[in-house]
């Protein structure tokens, strides 16, 4: 029989112990730390660049003598092309190295698992690094020089590790069921991961992608190595085109010492934010648009 001391702490519940508590309360002291200090980052940039958010930001070019009229109509050009040939080399490569893994090779051999280990390796490895083999390979190696071709491949392969990531983690989260069901009907391998494994993985492939772009969009460290012009008043016109991008673009602003600069530059940052955000809410809403239950 249970003691009444026992049968009363049943009945009236028990509080956590002071373990868990004090864990909980670090665990919302970090957050609202966090969140507290990117709102007023968010507030800052976005009040001091108030008077520059205008439709000259996005329209002119950058200009050194009349910085009230400077915009970054190159920044916003170039990052288009960047990204645009970045996602062109990047998607295809990791999605298809993906299925490839996850769904072809053998599951425990050896270079499966050597295979694993480099991909989770390059994922922590530092952009500039990445920087540094564009540098030394795509630029001076195959001649091919600031170009705009050069930042997308080297962007590219930054991100892939993340891509074959997330598409594998996509493509796992797929019912086993699907797979053997096709199979018993008469499908092949392919015809499986391509009409049912595939389309069933798109909203978590979706979601890791925009967020792998979302990172090579912010980078600067690599291009800055790679050569990225910091002031041209032209757009690019190929893939062998000078070029320019938002963050090299912020990075050359905050450099000069005149207010004006330091206005537009916080104009550029809330720019770039806007960018990101519209990214993520893309993925977000392609995950929740596409997303089945199983």
């Amino acid at each position: 029989m249970a003691a009444p001391s026992q049968v009363q702490a049943e009945l009236l519940g028990s509080r956590p112990p002071l373990r868990d508590r004090a864990f909980r309360l670090a665990l919302f002291i970090s957050l609202t730390i966090g969140v507290v200090t990117l709102a007023v980052l968010i507030a800052y940039v976005t009040i001091k660049g108030w008077p520059r958010l205008n439709s000259t930001l996005w329209t002119n070019m950058p200009s050194i003598r009349r910085p009230e009229r400077a915009g970054a109509q190159s920044a916003i050009t170039g990052t288009l092309w960047v990204i645009g040939f970045t996602a062109l080399f990047a998607l295809p490569t990791g999605i298809l190295a993906a299925l490839h893994l996850e769904e072809f090779s053998k599951p425990n051999g050896r270079f499966q698992r050597l295979v694993e280990v480099n991909i989770q390796n390059l994922a922590a490895v530092p952009s500039i690094v990445y920087g540094i083999l564009g540098l030394a390979f795509f630029a001076r190696a195959l001649a091919l020089g600031q170009s705009v071709i050069t930042a997308s491949l080297t962007l590219s392969l930054l991100i892939l590790p993340i891509v074959i990531i997330s598409t594998r983690e996509a493509l796992r989260a797929v019912p086993r069921n699907i797979r053997d069901g096709s199979l018993a009907l008469g499908a092949t391998e392919w015809q499986t991961a391509y009409r049912q494994t595939l389309p069933a993985a798109i909203p978590g492939i979706a979601t890791g992608v925009i967020l792998a772009l979302s990172r090579a969009i912010g980078e600067a460290a690599p291009l800055l190595l790679l050569g990225a012009v910091t002031f041209i008043t032209f757009n690019p016109t190929g893939p062998l085109s000078g070029y320019t991008t938002l963050p090299i673009q912020i990075f050359n602003w905050t450099k000069d010492s005149r207010e004006e600069f330091q206005i537009l530059a916080s104009a550029t940052i809330v720019l770039l934010l806007v960018l990101l955000l519209a990214m993520n809410f893309a993925a977000l809403l392609i995950r929740n648009r596409t997303q089945k239950r199983w």
